[in-house]
């Protein structure tokens, strides 16, 4: 299945504002919003791309031989600072725009390990090139660290359940492929979400674990702040309630400014925000969910950095 990039018209329309300015597409992919924001940029603005993974840089490579508008550098959003300045990017930006699903050509490729469709080995590493797989990781961890992990990044209410049955089934053989890991879900969650394969909040527990996302958005979020222009946009599309939760706090906490504690005496004016929401959430058609199942739980968000 070849990528769609989801809610793309929405997110270029709500992101470029400025046709010659400075845009930062903090997940590449294989490029579908950045070929859009191209689109939308003059000769004088400029776009640089942002992937952990290698293929992806290999195609934005493609990208930005044909575009000389266009740079690609491999690495995290999570090193946003670092990563623009290594562009000589050095000043403000006009936008960032963060597609945080993983990719088709990702969930695709048995070799990846991110589905469970298909049998393959147990990875999920966005960079194959990072220490741990999710398997090393299943290998090593402890039953309450696995416990822990399902919980909070999987939200998965058998967490305990299924810990166990990994602690038991690895002491007799290695949990080394997506199948192995799919089938013992399968065999121990006793009812099934309606829609859902029940290793679907394993698998992504395990990928935000092994890939550290949720630590890498809060990172990124951190940066971009102080690197957007006055009027500049952050636009984030989340794909489950951790990463939205997250980015619509740390949007809410820009917007209010500093708060004071209720018992300290207010000696001079407060500071105000450093962002304010643009809209409100937005969420795919009927019409782009049904060409593309993959966006069914897509989130949108939209910030602007203000004075």
């Amino acid at each position: 299945m070849s990528h769609q990039s989801v809610l793309l018209e929405e997110a270029v329309s709500a992101l470029v504002l400025q046709a010659n300015g400075i845009y930062v597409d903090g997940t590449f992919g294989r490029g579908g919003h950045s070929r859009a924001i191209l689109s939308r940029l003059d000769a004088a603005g400029r776009l640089l791309g942002l992937d952990r993974d290698p293929e992806a840089v290999t195609a934005g490579e493609l990208l930005a031989a044909s575009d000389r508008r266009f740079t690609i550098r491999q690495g995290s959003f999570a090193e946003l600072n670092r990563l623009l300045d290594q562009s000589g990017l050095t000043g403000p930006v006009h936008g960032l725009l963060l597609d945080l699903g993983v990719s088709s050509p990702q969930l695709d490729q048995p070799e990846r390990g991110f589905s469970f469709m298909t049998d393959g080995p147990l990875d999920m590493r966005m960079d194959p090139h990072q220490d741990e797989s999710a398997a090393d990781w299943l290998a090593r961890a402890t039953q309450d660290e696995i416990v822990q992990v399902l919980r909070n990044f999987g939200e998965e209410r058998f967490a305990g359940r299924i810990a166990r049955a990994i602690v038991t089934a690895r002491a007799r053989e290695s949990l080394r492929t997506t199948r192995q890991l799919a089938d013992l879900v399968a065999r121990t969650v006793p009812t099934r979400e309606p829609g859902k394969h029940p290793a679907t909040r394993t698998f992504q527990a395990l990928r935000i674990q092994v890939n550290r996302e949720l630590d890498a958005l809060s990172r990124c979020l951190d940066q971009i702040v102080e690197r957007l222009a006055v009027g500049g946009r952050l636009v984030v599309i989340s794909f489950h309630s951790l990463e939205d939760r997250l980015v619509k706090h740390f949007i809410r906490r820009e917007a209010q400014g500093p708060r004071l504690p209720k018992w300290a005496a207010v000696q001079g004016p407060m500071v105000g925000g450093r962002l304010r929401p643009v809209g409100k959430a937005v969420r795919p058609s009927v019409q782009e969910v049904t060409g593309n199942p993959r966006a069914r739980s897509a989130i949108m968000r939209v910030a602007e950095r203000l004075p």
